[in-house]
Formats: C-alpha cells, sequence, structure tokens
C-alpha cells in the first residue's frame, strides 16, 4: 500500500570501495546519516557502475554482491550485502518510465555493484530493506536522467527511497597520475567545481545543473566521462520542485568530492 510520508531523495558520492573501511568524515557521515531518514519500505539505486543503452532495473529475488574493481584491500572481497530485491519494484519502475516515453526493461542475474552495497552497507548495515538498481546511460546526458527521476517521482509516496549514487567529481586519470594520499585536500580546480554545484542545487538551478559543462568551473575536468554525475540528476528529478541541501562536504584522495545532497 502506498505509505502517507513523501520520502526524500538522496545523491552520495560513493568513492573508492574502500570508502567502507577506512574511518574518513565520508565513512562517519553515512554510518550517522541512515539514522536521520525516514526508514522506507524498499530503495532505488541509480548507480554509476551499472551502465546500459536503455534504462535498466534489476529484478532479482535475491541480488548477489559483486566485487567490480581490483587491486583493493583483500577483506573487500569477502563482503556481502545481503538485502532482498524488488522484483515487483523493478517492474513498477519500469512501467512509470514507460508512460513518459523511456522505454526501459527488466534484468536478472546482476548483482549489487559497488555503487550500491559500499554506502548502503554504512546507511543500512542490517541490509533488511529491499533493493533494486536502475542503470545510467552515459551517452544521454543529464537531461534524459533528469527526466528519468521525475518519472520516478511518485515511488516516493510508495515508501521508495530514490538514491542517486555517484561521486560530485570523479577524474581518475588524476588520481592516478598524480598519486594522491587518502587524506589529500581538494585542489582549487575541483573545490571551486564543487561549490558551483553546491550554489546551482541549493537555489534550484536546474537549468544551469543540466548544463554544468559549460556553466561550471572546470565541468569536464571534474568529469571526462559522465557516468558518476548522472545519478544526481535522477536524484534532482524525483525531487520535483524541492531544492536540494548539501549535507556532507569533504573530499578523499584529492579529486574525489565527497558531497552528499538531501532532496525533499
Amino acid at each position: 500500500m502506498p505509505d502517507a510520508t513523501l520520502m526524500p531523495t538522496l545523491f552520495l558520492s560513493h568513492g573508492a570501495p574502500n570508502l567502507v573501511l577506512h574511518n574518513t568524515e565520508a565513512h562517519r557521515f553515512l554510518k550517522a546519516f541512515g539514522a536521520a531518514l525516514p526508514r522506507p519500505r524498499a530503495i532505488l539505486v541509480a548507480t554509476a557502475h551499472f551502465m546500459t543503452s536503455a534504462p535498466a532495473l534489476t529484478a532479482d529475488a535475491r541480488p548477489e554482491t559483486i566485487y567490480d574493481f581490483g587491486n583493493f584491500e583483500p577483506e573487500l572481497f569477502r563482503m556481502t550485502y545481503p538485502a532482498p530485491g524488488d522484483p515487483a519494484l523493478a517492474a513498477r519502475a519500469a512501467a512509470l518510465l514507460g508512460e513518459v516515453g523511456l522505454a526501459a526493461g527488466t534484468v536478472e542475474g546482476r548483482g549489487f555493484d559497488h555503487g550500491t552495497w559500499v554506502p548502503l552497507k554504512l546507511l543500512y548495515p542490517t541490509a533488511d530493506i529491499p533493493v533494486v538498481q536502475l542503470s545510467v546511460q552515459p551517452r544521454s546526458g543529464p537531461a534524459h536522467h533528469l527526466a528519468m527521476g521525475r518519472a520516478l517521482a511518485p515511488l516516493r509516496r510508495e515508501g521508495v527511497l530514490i538514491v542517486g549514487s555517484g561521486a560530485l567529481t570523479h577524474n581518475l586519470h588524476e588520481l592516478f597520475g598524480r598519486g594522491y594520499a587518502l587524506d589529500a585536500p581538494a585542489p582549487d580546480w575541483v573545490s571551486s567545481f564543487g561549490e558551483w554545484m553546491r550554489a546551482a542545487i541549493e537555489e534550484g538551478r536546474t537549468d544551469d545543473l543540466v548544463d554544468y559543462r559549460r556553466k561550471a568551473p572546470f565541468g569536464p575536468e571534474n568529469h571526462p566521462t559522465e557516468e558518476h554525475l548522472l545519478p544526481l540528476f535522477v536524484a534532482l528529478g524525483a525531487a520535483g520542485e524541492a531544492r536540494g541541501e548539501r549535507v556532507h562536504a569533504s573530499a578523499q584522495y584529492g579529486v574525489l568530492m565527497m558531497d552528499a545532497y538531501r532532496f525533499g
């Protein structure tokens, strides 16, 4: 049955997979933040690590945990996130997307990637809330993902927490090329982009956000590819007219801004 509570939407920066291991500012924030949210009946995660040419939703009843990374601490590969899936929610979300002309399908056999299980392991460690993953379409751009979010907005009245999981900044070439330490501060070209995004989100400048590659300082430099910022537009679209609030700001490895936003 629909829930009378209008759930917020979130954008979370998940950083590197070992976020779940290290006692950083972002780690501590996520561990505490779950308790500040209304408890959802289910969670829909638009994750930067599930990329398809058309929208897709995971429909497994018991998704596995997958390790879509390498060269990290061995203990990460022993972690699991045994939350159930929600095939009915996957079908409902696909139908909502279809109603606005965004043909979407459901897929089985794809487990929770680290864009999903790493932040959720900190937010909801008991793993007892059903989770469905939504793919991003890197070639389709911000406006497409904003429209996806707007189509999914009715789920907020059905007890579903819509989460975009990506990174506010994500330039891995700079990260690996310069060898930044975990606690390195953000250089100016990264922090100035982060502050522009904060102002645009909190002021409700949706058109500017969609055109961030031209309007934000160092937009292409902070996102050489867009998949890690596109989940933000799903959360933004699902929020409707509600403005966002930055609820966390920090940096890891210098060039990864770990900012988080709550909408609604």
